[in-house]
């Protein structure tokens, strides 16, 4: 009974962190701060791709005399309907690239982030946790 184990675990007793490693960790963090971003920022544009392409359906059903109400900027305009689905074209092109772009920079930071991983957890093992919670 005198022996109860009790001040023998001290779990970062033999983990020692450099400058360069906290450097890494931090680095790792802002990287992942920013591909958090960049998701909520694709989310919105992809929201903004799914209400052109719903307009376009409308439209698809809307009179060839009529003029369509087309906003730019804080002023709507109102132009034919083969105008109007040629505005609507290029903003869903417009989209697609940006969406395009920020998919690559996800995939760019995320590469960056394996490899910052694969030198933490090389290093301290189970001591560290860089997992999302969501994933």
């Amino acid at each position: 009974m005198a022996n109860s184990g009790k001040g023998t675990f001290r779990p970062d007793s033999d983990v020692h962190i450099s400058f360069e490693d906290q450097q890494k960790i931090n680095k790792f963090a802002r990287l992942n701060a920013k591909v958090d971003d960049y998701k909520d920022e694709l989310k919105v544009i992809q929201n903004d791709m799914k209400n052109l392409e719903e307009a376009v359906e409308e439209l698809a059903l809307a009179d060839d005399t009529e003029k369509i109400p087309y906003l730019i900027g804080e002023v709507f305009i109102h132009q034919s309907l083969e105008d109007t689905m040629k505005s609507l074209e290029e903003s869903k092109v417009k989209k697609e690239t940006e969406i395009s772009e920020l998919e690559a920079k996800c995939e760019e930071l995320k590469a960056q982030m394996g490899e910052l991983k694969a030198h933490l957890y090389g290093k301290f093992g189970s001591h560290i946790n860089l997992e999302n919670e969501e994933e």
